[in-house]
């Protein structure tokens, strides 16, 4: 138990049963701690590179079977590396990378190169617009770009932005300018003989920045969470102990995961272009999400594990007809995360399919993807809840108003302390004080309660963030979109219930005087604006938006009338 140690004479206990410690009002995990090297020069791909395991296959192609062992998946990092090193680009530490792609045995490979120089990765979601990604590109200064061809176009045209291209084919007379070569090109270069580094290199530390992955807030500002190759490293930890893949931890045969959650989300990035790696899982990537070719994959590679969001959970449970079940081959378990499960999809997925575990996990990308999990069938029958509390984990459920710490059955925001919780936020001080306290505590912004056996529930969130299929949309990025619109006078953006999708975005928009704006008029307007998963999908027009005395908008009281409506 990651419990402290009771001191002589100190009345600080924990209780066994649900980990709080009423001395300090902190809840500490009930999972057996992790270790952590302790050496402070190590990035994560080197730890990732040293890890033993008996693993072969570290990478296939869903589509066209191409395998990636793991010595090529590390000369391959190693290549690309001395490439970034080398000129015309001589990558240095701190330098920041953006992999604009789709899910791609390339991913990895990009990541963990530019990792290993102690440069910054920051991805980006394929189905952004130019101007989302021109945002971030003006916020996060990327020294290089890499990308497929078909989405160069969607770079913003900016000459100081080099591109590398992720296709194998050869460079056409009409590409862009800015091209400096394919991904190809960089791993068949041989990579530096001597990787060791020299007076002119500046060592790689664990405290060292390593990620900045764009995590939207409550305001419509995108903010860029900033994780150090020690977060990351906590992350492999848990992960490969999380599914016994440890083989020092009496591990067995290594597992084979399919990867459809996208690789530019922390969920993606975490488990699949580094934690799994360092464990010899081999790893089928499907560059999207087709639920046919997902599971032709799963029979095709003998997949035994299935990381997901909800919604390809709820489309699995719908799909075959009377009662014909799905190919599920030689799957095992189940890995949701992105949201809960309700009661009836995991009772009748279970029924449907007997031999197949469901497991869940919350956390959030300032926490590196981890916070709590289910890590056995018998844990997740105890329905509604996010599971124990990682490994290394202490958390406090603290009370909005007062700031008063609270105990087990009582709801608050949650507060989490662990070796995963992020630096802070790029560029944003001010941003980063009101989420990180001095002594490490990460406000979640989600309300919740731990209950007496330890378990997390998670009831509401303080951020306001709507869950569409896994994805984060900002209600405010869009209100003040539609505030643009000159037949608005004001709105309100809401998630409201869907089966499918988990939420979807639904407006409530008051008409400017003598306006006959219509609902696809707004759907339209927005659509234009914003990535697919973003789109406004239901609207309803009001005479005036409910807001308190400060004229924050009384959100509550919208997803009460849409519901009860049934719009």
């Amino acid at each position: 138990m990651a419990y402290p140690e009771k001191k002589k004479g100190s009345e600080r206990e924990v209780d066994p049963r649900s980990g709080f410690c009423a001395a300090n009002a902190t809840f500490y995990s009930k999972r057996r701690p992790v270790a952590l090297p302790a050496e402070a020069d190590l990035d994560v791909t080197t730890f990732l590179a040293s890890r033993r395991h008996s693993g072969t296959t570290a990478l296939i192609d869903a589509a066209t079977g191409r395998r990636v062992s793991f010595p090529e998946l590390w000369r391959s990092v190693a290549a690309v590396a001395s490439s970034l090193r080398a000129p015309p680009l001589s990558l240095r530490k701190g330098r920041v990378v953006l992999l604009l792609s789709p899910n791609s045995i390339r991913f990895p490979v990009v990541a963990l190169a530019a990792m290993s120089l102690g440069a910054v990765l920051t991805t980006t979601n394929p189905l952004n617009t130019p101007a989302e990604i021109a945002k971030q590109v003006a916020d996060a200064a990327p020294a290089v770009a890499f990308a497929p061809r078909a989405l160069v176009p969607k770079l913003p045209p900016r000459p100081d932005l080099p591109i590398v291209l992720l296709d194998d084919s050869r460079l056409a007379d009409d590409d862009d300018p800015r091209i400096l070569c394919t991904i190809a090109d960089m791993i068949a270069a041989h990579p530096d003989p001597d990787p060791i580094p020299h007076p002119m290199r500046e060592p790689v530390r664990q405290d060292d920045p390593a990620t900045l992955l764009y995590s939207s807030g409550t305001t419509g500002a995108s903010k860029g969470v900033v994780a150090t190759h020690r977060n990351l490293i906590s992350m492999v930890q848990i992960i490969v102990n999380r599914f016994n893949l440890d083989e020092s931890s009496g591990g067995g045969e290594p597992e084979t995961f399919i990867c459809t959650v996208p690789m530019f989300h922390v969920y993606g990035l975490a488990a699949f272009a580094t934690g799994l790696l360092g464990a010899g899982s081999t790893i089928v990537v499907l560059s999207k999400f087709e639920i046919g070719e997902m599971l032709r994959a799963i029979g095709a590679y003998g997949a035994t594990y299935l990381p997901l969001v909800p919604p390809i959970l709820v489309a699995m449970l719908g799909s075959g007809s009377g009662r014909g079940k799905l190919p599920l081959g030689r799957l095992r378990r189940i890995l949701s995360g992105g949201a809960p499960l309700s009661k009836e999809v995991i009772e009748g997925f279970r029924e449907k399919y007997p031999g197949v575990e469901i497991l869940q996990g919350y956390g959030l990308t300032e926490s590196t993807g981890i916070g709590a999990s289910t890590d056995s069938a018998e844990e997740s029958r105890r329905y509604g809840t996010a599971g124990l509390l990682s490994p290394n984990t202490e958390a406090r459920i603290v009370d909005p108003d007062t700031g008063k710490p609270l105990p087990v059955n009582r709801t608050g925001e949650l507060w989490i302390r662990g070796p995963y919780v992020m630096k802070g936020y790029f560029k944003n001080e001010e941003a980063t004080r009101s989420t990180l306290d001095s002594e490490g505590w990460l406000r979640t912004g989600d309300l919740c309660y731990i209950d007496e056996d330890g378990y997390l529930f998670v009831v509401d969130r303080l951020k306001e963030l709507i869950k569409y299929k896994g994805y984060q949309v900002p209600p405010a990025e869009l209100e003040a979109l539609l505030l643009t619109h000159p037949d608005v006078a004001d709105a309100a953006v809401i998630p409201f219930p869907d089966r499918e999708a988990g939420q979807v975005p639904m407006a409530y928009v008051v008409r400017k005087e003598g306006s006959q704006l219509s609902e696809s008029e707004v759907m339209k307007f927005v659509e234009k604006q914003v990535a697919p998963y973003k789109k406004i999908r239901k609207v309803a027009f009001v005479s005036d938006i409910p807001k308190n005395a400060s004229g924050k908008i009384l959100r509550k009281d919208l997803i009460k009338l849409a519901t009860a409506s049934k719009l």
